[in-house]
Parts: C-alpha cells; sequence; structure tokens
C-alpha cells in the first residue's frame, strides 16, 4: 500500500488531513514535530511526505534541505499558510517537490500527493545518456558512475529530459510535467532547479539552454 506522512503540528488539521488520504486508499503516518518526523523517517517505506513549514522545532524546509544534501529523495509538498512567490520559490529551491497553500480543498491536496506517490507508467526503470544513468526504481543517478545527490525535483527534472533527450523542452513542459500544478510560467523556479542541475551533472555539460525557447539535454 502506497504509504504517506503527514507532519502538522495543529491537531485538528493533522487529522482531517489524515482522514482525507486514508479516504483515498493511503496508509498515513502522522508526526507533530520535525523530530518524530525523523524518527518515523529513519524506517524508510514513505512514497511522499506532506511538511507543515512552521512546526515546533523549526521550518521544515531547513530539514527537507539538509536531508537532500545527504541523498534523500522522498517526495515533498509544503503545506503552508505563507503564500508570498518568494515563500513558494524558497520551498522549491529547498527541496520541496510542491507547494500548497492553506485553505486548500481535500480534492486539491489528494490530487497533490497521488501525483506525487505515483511512478508514470510505461518507461523502462533504467534511463541512459551517455555517462549519465538513472535508476527511476531506486532513484539514484549516476555519471561516471558516481553516484550524485539530487532532490526530488531535480530528479523529476533531468528524468523528463532524459525521456526528451535531444529534443526540446520548453519551460511550459517542465512546469507541465515535474510540478502538475498551476506554477507561474513567468517564475524562476524551472530555471533555479537546471541551474543546480548543471553544477551536480558537472562537465561536460549536458543540459544546454535554446535562447529563448527552453533546454536540451545532449548533443547540439
Amino acid at each position: 500500500m502506497t504509504r504517506v506522512m503527514v507532519v502538522e503540528d495543529d491537531e485538528n488539521l493533522l487529522v482531517g488531513v489524515a482522514a482525507t488520504l486514508q479516504a483515498a486508499g493511503l496508509e498515513v503516518q502522522t508526526a507533530t514535530s520535525i523530530a518524530a518526523a525523523h524518527d518515523a523517517l529513519a524506517t524508510g517505506g514513505q512514497d511522499c511526505v506532506v511538511f507543515d513549514r512552521m512546526l515546533p522545532d523549526g521550518d521544515a524546509i531547513g530539514y527537507v534541505h539538509l536531508r537532500r544534501r545527504e541523498g534523500w529523495g522522498t517526495p515533498v509538498l509544503f503545506l503552508t499558510a505563507r503564500d508570498a512567490p518568494a515563500d513558494r520559490v524558497a520551498g522549491f529551491e529547498h527541496g520541496g517537490d510542491d507547494y500548497l497553500v492553506k485553505p486548500f480543498s481535500s480534492a486539491e491536496l489528494t490530487a497533490r500527493v497521488l501525483n506525487l506517490c505515483r511512478r508514470p507508467g510505461g518507461r523502462p526503470s533504467v534511463l541512459r545518456y551517455g555517462d549519465l544513468e538513472m535508476d527511476c526504481a531506486r532513484r539514484e543517478v549516476r555519471r561516471a558512475e558516481i553516484l550524485l545527490s539530487l532532490t526530488g525535483k531535480e530528479f523529476a527534472v533531468l528524468e523528463y529530459l532524459l525521456t526528451q533527450a535531444e529534443q526540446l523542452v520548453t519551460r511550459t513542459d517542465l512546469l507541465e510535467h515535474c510540478w502538475e500544478s498551476e506554477a507561474d510560467p513567468m517564475s524562476n523556479v524551472v530555471d533555479a532547479v537546471v541551474k543546480r542541475l548543471r553544477r551536480k551533472l558537472g562537465g561536460p555539460e549536458l543540459i544546454h539552454t535554446v535562447h529563448g525557447r527552453g533546454f536540451q539535454l545532449g548533443a547540439r
């Protein structure tokens, strides 16, 4: 069964979110602090984590950022009342895969969580281009046999670029396939993720910018 962890310190909201996701057929774990979530996450097996940002022991984006640097790849949805564009960008830049602002509808929450949990069908479990290899099942990426540490959003963007290798991919394409929400096409979230990917992939450069149009992975 698909397992989701919900980390929220508001007891009424926690109970409501858990009930909503359980009604969708998901197994739900709960925690009310970063420390409690960390202990539960140590056992593994979660397909997605829903984090309230402001918790009793800190801002969850700091915790997620540190875990991403360690190679933790579980998809994360931030659930928060902080709705400024800068807050959304910070959520994505620190390792979040989606960002939902309170108040929200149960249907939208369920759709976003299910989207993060499921793997697209019909794709090979391992994608390769040159010395770059992505194991989709294990969520591992290697270049020249060196294991890379990617955030969930970096993994999703690279996965889509690999499936479209040597073809033009627009920023709108990436927003639609990797964010699966109404992200602002004029924001810089796509460019920020691609910039980090380039740095982590190293040389020779694999992801090229097609001026005014988008990106292309591979030969030009």
